[in-house]
């Protein structure tokens, strides 16, 4: 028998907790926690939590490759002994610091049933369940994820089920103090607590199954509703995840009602044990069994499903099931809604969207932090940069290079009036720093001293890299690198950030093109993670070691490009507008090749990305590549109207097609073209060209970038013979 009944607590219309913190009112009280929350255990229960003192440390959980598989994840328990009884500390640690995460497997799943047998036969008055130093739990070992069946799938989800399930019914009350990173599995053993505490200082509260093409299946979409109510699971569950996996703060997870207090770092667990007392002596209660039929569950899961609908085009299933499964927590008992779980991650795992999200995670997550192709040799340091150019891109580069690097950087453009402009737009940008919090006025005042700018390269003699970022004419770009060159140290490393002009003939006419190589950055620049990092026959390897550490620097994932027309994200892009112009052109509405593309499940449709980068560029990028491949990029007599400011459509022909033979068309195109730079070599293999889709154009990770889609299809064997994964055994090294 539970310690407290089921289905009491609020009414259905007030939030199941409000969201304390230690300076707001708990249980009622104005005061802060009572004088139980300033306790300290006295003797061996004291040094018995000793080892969590760490945890008043900010930063819980940063820059770690979550989901890894890493060492074996074990529950060890702790008898902490208190005037009300003894108290179990159950802590979830795999025995290494916190850079590398604790992760749900069998083993851990072996180690939890141990401590649960102890759990239930001890006389426990209470367990308070945690992480190691920084880590609460990161979620599954999602490697193991890879190739399963139903089956597995199904046994793996029933086995968190019936072990997550025993720590609900334990027969006294029971608190989950979240100290650090908690995702997927982690937030869904913490839901099966009674209570729920988080650190101030936690920054990754998520369940990211969606954002994975899955969901929750160890009781997150039963649980989540029935203690943060409907809107708030479908946010957290659902819509996060689909915006760029958003993750929420200990505040904001404490905010949307999935916790209850949050507490600060420097006693979290000691706060978080006279929380648990406190709320018991107060006989609050925790989850409930069930919605009420009054909870607002079906409108707000008809809103989601509409705006799914829009956004995604029923492209991807996991969405719409993770949506089904919260709507049906509002009629069936826990129990019910375990077993629909299963039913339902039984068939959505080995599915092809399943799949290609997991190798898409492999790819950004894991493969593009080893640096692959980056040569092992010394690189040099860069204590001062350059930007050539003031216009918009410059700008964004120049303060990106200035908060990242916190090097002086010089500026130049023919007019000091733009220059002006621009650095009027980076100390505008520090400010809003330091209205955000993140800076001091003593940092931003100190940034935005090192920024200097002029008509002239006088003050580029000791930077040790220069980026150009001006007209996107051969000439111009070459006559920038005369002139920088003419300045500079010879080991100063030359950059462009060309999207499409070949960086070899950029370099030909100087003394030493060995410097010079890519560094292509996408706009947004402060957003999208992607650098094409392009060498050319002549860069050596110390100048490709440099400008990659520079890039890492940056926050950015470079991936290594050969010289060719438009490297590998305008490339393909290029390739499928060629489509959808000749759709265009022969009657089709843009409407129609809009619906072509979306229902693929990309972000934006063609026609607002054509006019975010602009109709200019694009038209541009379409003539170097013509240039160099006519056949393939027939020039579009639409598109250069669009680059001249018009939007009249050019057409030649009446050669209407369906949406999905647009679709189709689109897909063959691409993937001749993938298979096409495979075999120059434009990059080592399709993992590349994968990495630089899902980094730099957005593409989704239920479509494992391009690549994957057109394996798992079937396109890339019915076109080539083989997979492009295969594919890059051809590809010269």
């Amino acid at each position: 028998m539970r310690w407290h009944g089921r289905g009491t607590g609020r009414p259905p219309a007030e939030p199941l907790w409000r969201c304390h913190r230690l300076w707001a009112p708990v249980g009622g009280d104005r005061g802060a926690l009572d004088g139980a929350a300033r306790l300290r255990f006295q003797g061996a229960a004291r040094r018995s939590i000793r080892a969590h003192r760490p945890l008043r440390r900010p930063g819980y959980g940063r820059g770690t490759a979550l989901g890894a598989r890493l060492s074996v994840t074990a529950f060890k328990l702790a008898r902490i002994e208190r005037e009300e009884g003894p108290i179990a500390l159950l802590t979830i640690d795999n025995g290494e610091d916190w850079t590398k995460p604790n992760v749900f497997g069998p083993e851990a799943f072996d180690s939890l049933e141990a401590r649960l047998d102890e759990l239930e036969a001890g006389d426990w008055v209470g367990m308070v369940l945690t992480g190691k130093p920084f880590v609460f739990c990161a979620g599954a070992d999602i490697k193991r994820f890879v190739g399963v069946d139903p089956d597995a799938a199904r046994a793996g989800s029933r086995a968190g089920h019936q072990l997550f399930g025993r720590i609900r019914e334990l027969p006294y009350p029971t608190l989950a103090a979240v100290n650090g990173a908690c995702l997927g599995g982690g937030v869904e053993i913490a839901l099966h607590c009674d209570f729920r505490t988080i650190s101030s200082g936690v920054r990754h509260f998520a369940c990211p199954e969606v954002f994975l093409g899955l969901f929750p299946a160890w009781g997150g979409t039963q649980l989540a509703p029935r203690i943060a109510g409907p809107e708030a699971a479908i946010r957290f569950i659902v819509t996060n995840p689909l915006r760029q996996n958003r993750m929420l703060t200990g505040s904001e997870a404490c905010d949307l009602g999935l916790v209850d207090v949050v507490l600060e770092p420097a006693e979290f667990l000691d706060d978080s044990i006279a929380f648990l007392f406190q709320r018991t002596r107060a006989g609050a209660t925790g989850p409930r069994d069930s919605l009420s039929e009054g909870s607002g569950a079906n409108d707000a899961i008809e809103r989601a499903r509409r705006q799914l609908d829009d956004s995604l085009h029923g492209a991807t299933p996991a969405p719409y099931v993770a949506l089904d499964l919260i709507e049906g927590a509002s009629r069936w008992s826990i129990e019910e809604g375990y077993a629909a779980e299963e039913d339902a991650i039984a068939g959505l795992l080995p599915g092809r969207q399943a799949q290609a999200s997991l190798y898409a995670f492999d790819l950004v997550e894991r493969r593009a932090k080893r640096d692959v192709g980056k040569p092992d040799v010394e690189t040099r340091p860069v204590r001062k940069v350059g930007i050539v150019g003031a216009g918009l891109m410059a700008s964004q580069l120049a303060t990106l290079f200035l908060r990242r690097l916190e090097v002086p950087i010089a500026i130049r453009d023919l007019d000091q009036e733009i220059v002006d402009r621009a650095i009027g737009s980076i100390h505008a940008d520090l400010e809003s720093q330091v209205q955000k919090g993140r800076y001091d006025e003593g940092k931003a005042r100190f940034l935005g001293s090192l920024v200097t700018g002029g008509t002239t390269y006088d003050h580029f003699a000791d930077c040790d890299l220069v980026l150009e970022a001006v007209f996107e004419e051969m000439s111009v770009k070459q006559q920038v690198f005369a002139d920088v060159e003419a300045v500079v140290s010879p080991q100063c490393v030359l950059a462009t950030n060309t999207s499409s002009l070949s960086i070899t003939e950029m370099a030909s006419e100087l003394a030493h093109p060995e410097r010079v190589v890519g560094l292509h950055f996408f706009n947004p620049v402060a957003v999208l993670p992607l650098v094409e990092l392009i060498q050319t026959p002549d860069t050596d390897e110390v100048a490709l070691a440099t400008a990659w550490e520079v890039a890492k620097t940056l926050r950015k994932r470079p991936v290594l490009v050969k010289d060719a027309p438009a490297f590998v994200v305008n490339r393909v892009l290029t390739r499928m507008t060629t489509v959808l112009m000749d759709a265009l052109e022969n009657g089709n509405t843009v409407d129609e090749t809009d619906e072509a593309i979306l229902r693929l499940g990309l972000p934006m449709a063609p026609s607002v990305l054509l006019q975010m980068v602009g109709p200019r560029v694009a038209n541009h990028v379409l003539h170097t590549l013509n240039e160099s491949y006519p056949d393939r990029f027939p020039l579009s007599q639409t598109l250069a109207n669009y680059a001249e400011g018009g939007d009249e459509i050019a057409l030649r022909g009446d050669g209407r097609r369906t949406v999905e033979e647009i679709q189709a068309a689109a897909l063959e195109a691409i993937a001749d073209e993938v298979h096409h730079m495979l075999e120059e070599g434009v990059v080592a293999s399709a993992e590349d060209i994968d990495t630089a889709l899902l980094l730099g154009a957005g593409w989704p990770f239920f479509m494992g970038g391009v690549t994957k889609y057109l394996d798992q299809t079937g396109m890339s064997v019915r076109l080539f013979g083989q997979t492009l994964a295969e594919t890059r055994a051809a590809a010269p090294a």
